[in-house]
């Protein structure tokens, strides 16, 4: 009989009691709102900018609405504006140039390599087209950083990470988010950690920290944040930073500052389910495997695997063959964008030039969600599924 997988790609584990139980606390109070605090009392918000900053090992951290929002938020304080041109990885999701578009700047799309990391030559290639690089760890995998600060600081750029998917983890024993000037982190509910929508941003920068908090909507409430820098900081900018309004409130922030605390624990369960589907999908003909450098720390809560140079029609195949089985695949090399899975042709307010080497790795490269509400034996059944359907069309093929 044939396998089948019934579990849902979409279905995150339970907030945990201990979560639950923080989030009750402040409806009770019903002090929401991040600086609607009692007489000595610390905000949920401030606490999570607090630890979030000792756990990075950050001097500064913000909590904020969304990952876009600190992402947008870390452009402005650099003072990037209508016109400036900001080099970013072509190969990320929409929210990346998105961010760079809406303030009026001009995204310089980046290639890709196969292991799906941006292109160091191609961008030591480009590095004098603009000064600020905004670097998406996409989907989890991180490049050679060292080599990527070298072209970076040679040429005077300013690198904004994007750790959406890497919070957690590291390259070569240093924190992902650590190398650049800022780094912007997700805690929407496909991330790390799960507060629906949220986002934290942090630096060792006082002033771009500081124009980070009063952009963010701090109403003169600075002294109230857990990790910014002092008054006199604040004092040089606050009449001239805008308020533009997306701060975390305390609930979101009380549930957060529950799994940090947890998020060793969980990295390692992802990196198991991670290494259990590697394992079961190695050796199949015509599937290509990620390589994953010794020196990156990564914390895997989605997979990737490659059919490279395959026509379309065979890799539409064995999404649909795995799709009748339960295993929900997404290709980027779609014609259309479908969910999360656009890439840079698709986002029409991009005037870029064909990136070749990023096309043919998006042609063939399907993603995978890997939630912590699959078991070890989930992932050995879902690998054997996919090794199935990827074996029966690589023989057609061959075949042809």
């Amino acid at each position: 009989m044939e396998e089948r997988f019934s579990k849902d790609f979409t279905q995150q584990e339970p907030i945990e009691p201990e979560a639950v139980e923080a989030a009750l606390r402040v409806l009770g109070h019903g002090r929401l709102h991040r600086y609607n605090v009692a007489a000595g009392e610390e905000s949920e918000a401030a606490a999570l900018e607090r630890e979030f900053a000792a756990f990075t090992g950050a001097r500064y951290a913000l909590a904020v609405a969304s990952g876009g929002y600190a992402i947008a938020t870390a452009l402005r304080a650099l003072g990037v504006g209508p016109g400036d041109r900001v080099l970013t990885n072509a190969f990320t999701l929409a929210p990346v140039p998105g961010a760079i578009a809406a303030l009026g700047a001009v995204p310089v799309l980046v290639e890709v390599t196969p292991d799906l990391v941006i292109d160091l030559d191609d961008l030591a290639a480009k590095a004098g087209e603009a000064d600020v690089l905004l670097l998406s760890h996409m989907r989890g995998h991180i490049c050679d950083m060292d080599r990527l600060m070298a072209i970076c600081e040679g040429a005077g750029i300013r690198v904004v990470e994007d750790c959406a998917h890497t919070m957690g983890a590291a390259w070569n024993g240093v924190k992902s988010g650590r190398h650049g000037v800022m780094a912007a982190y997700s805690t929407q509910t496909y991330k790390h950690l799960n507060s629906g929508e949220g986002g934290l941003l942090i630096s060792d920068d006082a002033e771009l920290m500081a124009r980070a908090v009063l952009l963010s909507g701090s109403y003169m409430l600075y002294e109230r944040h857990g990790a910014a820098p002092g008054p006199e900081v604040f004092d040089r900018l606050k009449l001239d930073v805008p308020n533009i309004s997306g701060r975390m409130d305390n609930l979101r922030a009380a549930i957060l500052r529950v799994q940090l605390r947890s998020l060793p624990a969980r990295a390692k369960a992802w990196n198991a389910r991670y290494r259990a589907l590697e394992a079961g999908l190695a050796g199949v003909a015509g599937l290509t495997l990620i390589t994953r450098p010794a020196q990156e720390e990564y914390v895997m809560s989605s997979f990737q695997f490659l059919l490279a140079d395959w026509p379309a029609e065979a890799v539409e195949e064995v999404v649909a063959r795995s799709a009748a089985r339960g295993v929900e695949l997404k290709w980027f090399g779609a014609r259309e964008p479908a969910g999360f899975t656009s890439r840079y042709e698709h986002w029409g307010y991009l005037e870029t030039p064909r990136l070749p080497q990023t096309d043919r790795v998006l042609c063939g490269l399907l993603d995978l969600r890997l939630p912590l509400t699959f078991t070890l034996e989930d992932c050995a059944l879902i690998a054997r599924i996919i090794r199935a359907e990827v074996g029966a069309v690589y023989r057609g093929l061959s075949r042809g």
